[in-house]
């Protein structure tokens, strides 16, 4: 029989040092953010006019916000799908009984304690024009270097690759908690009916890594949707808006143009398209979950 206890009321009051928190840092800049999208507002003046929606109906028409976008998902779709199946891998491998494994999946998460800035630093100088590693190898084959950070067609993936790299150590110690919690007794029993290796794969690990894959598909989505350090380090969104993201839109439109109205309206929509991004992928796999 369980026997319930009822709290005392005023052990309640312990919420609210952690409520005021939220509030401060939370809620009270986000209704900010949404205020100051509808005035012309320099972020520095005190004085500012209400504009309704013309920085929405500016952003409508903006030319390049469509390449923002697009990097954007880059970085979060592209950084989530690397990050994962690479992830697996590494969990798969280093599941096993294997010398240095312990050495080995230190190594893979190391990248993930250093600060994306410096992480940014660091591959920038190996890809720079300049004395950059990579160039200094290319010179030994070729008479002119390759300027990678400044081909738009190729800094993006690179910002994504980096960005995979530096995290994909996280998705593996997750990956590894959910394979370690797999009873071995399924994997004999599907030995007992016939099944092979592939087949244990698709049939046994994979339903039963449902809940690790959700957490880590949402937790990468929204990393990569909001991701800012490492293209501020490698290609400060350039050549002009090819690698730009929102979030470092936002930030050269607010501190470069002066332009807070706008850089809040940007805000806004960043806010809305992670939103909707990570809570449609939470319910998706979530039903998936159920299903498996």
């Amino acid at each position: 029989m369980r026997m319930s206890r009822n709290s005392p009321g005023w052990l309640n009051l312990m919420y609210v040092p952690v409520l005021l928190l939220f509030a401060l840092f939370i809620y009270y800049p986000f209704i900010q953010g949404i205020r100051v999208s509808f005035t012309n507002w320099d972020g520095f003046n005190v004085n500012y006019s209400w504009v309704g929606l013309d920085n929405y109906v500016r952003m409508l028409h903006d030319k390049n916000i469509g390449t923002v976008i697009r990097n954007t998902l880059i970085y979060g779709v592209g950084s989530t799908f690397f990050q994962n199946v690479i992830g697996l891998m590494y969990a798969l491998l280093l599941n096993q009984s294997i010398r240095t494994r312990g050495l080995t999946r230190t190594i893979i998460y190391l990248p993930a304690i250093v600060s994306p800035l410096i992480m940014g630093y660091i591959w920038y100088f190996f890809f720079q024009f300049r004395g950059g590693a990579l160039n200094d190898i290319v010179l030994l084959f070729a008479d002119k270097p390759i300027n990678l950070l400044a081909n738009p067609h190729a800094n993006v993936w690179i910002i994504m690759a980096v960005n995979t790299f530096q995290f994909v150590g996280v998705a593996m110690i997750i990956f590894l908690a959910g394979l370690q919690s797999i009873s071995k007794d399924y994997y004999e029993a599907s030995s007992i009916d016939g099944a092979g290796p592939i087949s244990k794969f698709f049939n046994v690990t994979l339903p039963l890594l449902a809940p690790s894959i959700t957490i880590n598909i949402v937790l990468n989505l929204i990393g990569g949707l909001k991701l800012f350090d490492v293209i501020i380090a490698l290609t400060k969104g350039g050549p002009g808006y090819a690698s730009q993201s929102l979030s470092t839109l936002m930030y050269k439109t607010y501190f470069g143009a002066q332009d807070a109205g706008y850089a809040a309206a940007l805000g806004n929509l960043m806010f809305f398209m992670i939103a909707i991004i990570s809570v449609a992928a939470l319910l998706f796999l979530r039903r998936k979950e159920i299903q498996s």
